[in-house]
């Protein structure tokens, strides 16, 4: 009897028919209902050449279809096809006897038990920690170390001096990155060097800019230590690479991209109290370091007498060092081309886990790969796995309009942001003014009165340990919010919206800051500002920024990460998105740092931050042009004949 021939009840049931209708059975387990049938006398083999067929007119279809477009699509027509097949898998009966629906695991909230190779993520993350960790603890006292470098002629620098100095020490670091970015991006996609090699290079050139800077007796030599540490750093955007590598699923994504600003919140609250406790140590623990101090000796600790902000440099070397070691012996290499070359680094420990602590390795871990046609999910198990992709993408096709508008606004976002960092602390060291002293640092012109709104001066000249104090708000509100609403509002509103909306908090944020020198304060000028109300407006202008923040940087990672038009160019892509990052990050604190030293001589403190609420309106408008890609817009011909052999 041909398989698929309907029987006749009055035909008596023999073992043979019984057996064609196991056949019938097995073979129907294979096809979504609705969709292809053995009904019409087709053989099996003709069915599945047929299926084989309609993937393949679906594949060729794909290369110019959105993601969204291309998800909304497939899920329409293979929707039968989807509910079987997972049926057959691991549905179970309803009380009524009928197949249940399982929830599809892409609207289920994800959770942080639930990231996969979290050992690898800890990594990543404890060597991202170590560089805020460095870049903020310097917030703290730039400002005091600054007006301890002496102008050619013995005189102090004035506070408008120490303000655009302050912006071009930031600019020389990501001046720096801006030149070498794509550069360290094509490394880490070069099979010589790859990811890991990259964020190690990163680390001790980290290590070295900021021992440099610990020792610098001068403006100039303090600017060629931060250039140094910058031009030898490109890890940002080679970590957010190893993320997407590591975490391939999309679920996974906006928790996994989290990880980077939250560490960087961390940071903001270790490092501005590490720099603000530690810096100069002869003057703020006299009886330790200071003359017949227990480590002081007869006239002083000679090495923090002469360079007093050495200690937190000193500190923060030793944590980029810890880092390093553990990256060397702890992290694997993500660069496909590289996955199963030697690493001697994680022989050595894998020897040491197996031999002294008795532990068996790990099974690695690959994410499920959706298949088009549900229906085979039978004849594609077990060969689930994806075949090595070798197309490379050149470097003159990733610039796709998506990618253009993405960098964009990013790059203005990172331009206001950096820029926030290193003007607030300079605002908060600044002297306040005084209408009744003669305000000599301030530069004032003759006979100036403050008039409300607009003109009117000051900072609230806050010591390095209440400026690390204030920052490490800013630190705390930040990982509260990145830990508590942002995983569910960004899960509800998705990554674009959440994006989108976070752009609106930044400009309210920049026309209320300057009037934080004009709020009550218990203490009169020039000691510095102090009492409820002058931290309380200051919490709420961080709770603004972090606002933006907590939303705004992970967005705009995942953004960038997923404009990538191929697979191939992904660390190239970084590498480009860190170079425009970086460059906006050094025009904007030269920008404006020196915009703020002109508002201080015209009475106009305020005049940076306005004028930086104009550049973070025009990052809301250019916000509105990118869209969510979904990592490979173009499909070369190898892509597609490598999609062919896995049908097969």
């Amino acid at each position: 009897m041909p398989v698929g021939q309907p029987d006749d009840d009055s035909r008596p049931k023999s073992a043979g028919s019984s057996s064609v209708q196991e056949l019938d059975s097995a073979a129907t387990t294979l096809i979504a209902s609705g969709k292809r049938s053995f009904e019409d006398g087709k053989s099996y083999a003709d069915v599945e050449l047929e299926a084989y067929e309609e993937r393949e007119q679906l594949r060729k279809r794909r290369k110019s279809w959105d993601s969204s477009t291309e998800h909304d699509e497939g899920e329409d027509e293979h929707e039968d096809g989807r509910l079987l097949a997972t049926t057959e898998v691991n549905g179970t009966p309803d009380d009524e006897g009928e197949p249940a629906i399982p929830k599809d695991k892409d609207d289920q909230p994800v959770s942080w038990s639930s990231l996969p190779k979290k050992s690898q993520l800890a990594i990543l993350t404890l060597a991202r920690l170590s560089e805020p960790l460095t870049q903020t603890s310097l917030q703290s006292y730039m400002f005091y170390q600054l007006k301890s470098f002496k102008n050619p002629d013995g005189s102090t620098p004035s506070d408008s001096t120490v303000a655009s100095q302050a912006g071009l020490l930031a600019a020389a670091f990501t001046g720096a990155q801006f030149m070498t970015a794509i550069m360290w991006g094509r490394l880490a996609d070069w099979e010589g060097l790859g990811r890991k090699k990259v964020i190690l290079i990163g680390l001790l050139g980290t290590t070295v800019g900021s021992l440099g800077f610990g020792f610098s007796e001068s403006f100039a030599v303090a600017i060629f230590w931060r250039f140094v540490g910058g031009m030898l750093n490109g890890n940002m955007g080679v970590m957010r690479t190893m993320i997407s590598e590591i975490v391939k699923e999309k679920r996974f994504q906006s928790r996994a991209f989290l990880l980077l600003p939250m560490t960087f919140n961390i940071g903001v609250i270790v490092g501005p109290l590490l720099g603000g406790l530690l810096a100069d140590p002869v003057g703020s623990y006299p009886g330790l370091f200071g003359p017949g101090g227990a480590l002081g000796g007869k006239n002083g600790n000679w090495m923090f007498t002469r360079w007093p902000y050495a200690l937190p440099n000193l500190v923060n070397a030793t944590f980029l060092a810890a880092s390093a070691l553990a990256l060397i012996f702890g992290l694997e290499e993500t660069l496909e081309s590289l996955k199963d070359k030697p690493d001697y680094g994680l022989r050595l420990t894998r020897w040491i886990s197996r031999k002294v602590f008795r532990r068996q390795p790990r099974q690695d871990y690959n994410p499920i790969m959706e298949l088009e046609d549900p229906s085979d999910i039978e004849l594609n198990h077990g060969n689930q796995k994806k075949p090595k992709t070798k197309a490379k993408l050149p470097f003159r096709r990733i610039w796709t309009p998506n990618l253009i508008f993405t960098l964009i606004a990013h790059g203005l976002l990172a331009m206001h942001v950096g820029t926030f960092n290193n003007l607030w602390f300079v605002f908060l060291s600044t002297p306040r003014y005084d209408p009744d002293g003669p305000n000599k640092t301030l530069h004032l012109p003759p006979h100036w009165r403050p008039h409300l709104p607009f003109s009117f001066t000051g900072g609230l000249a806050l010591p390095p340990a209440s400026i690390g104090m204030a920052l490490a708000i800013l630190g705390i509100i930040g990982i509260n919010l990145q830990l508590l609403l942002y995983p569910r509002l960004s899960f509800r509103l998705g990554t674009l919206l959440s994006y989108r909306l976070a752009l609106l908090f930044f400009p309210l944020t920049y026309l209320v800051a300057p009037f934080l020198s004009v709020i009550p304060s218990t203490t009169p000028p020039p000691t510095q500002a102090s009492g409820p109300w002058v931290w309380m407006y200051l919490t709420f202008i961080l709770c603004i920024q972090l606002m933006g923040r907590t939303f705004g940087l992970p967005s705009t990672a995942i953004l960038v990460n997923n404009a990538s038009p191929h697979p191939s160019v992904l660390g190239t892509v970084h590498g480009v998105a860190q170079s425009v990052s970086s460059a906006t990050r050094t025009l904007g604190p030269v920008l404006f740092g020196w915009l703020y030293g002109v508002g201080l001589n015209k009475g106009v403190v305020g005049l940076a931050w306005w004028c930086m609420a104009g550049v973070a309106v025009l990052g809301n408008v250019a916000g509105r042009w990118v869209r969510e890609g979904d990592g490979h817009e173009i499909w070369l011909e190898e892509d597609e004949e490598a999609e062919g052999k896995m049908g097969r």
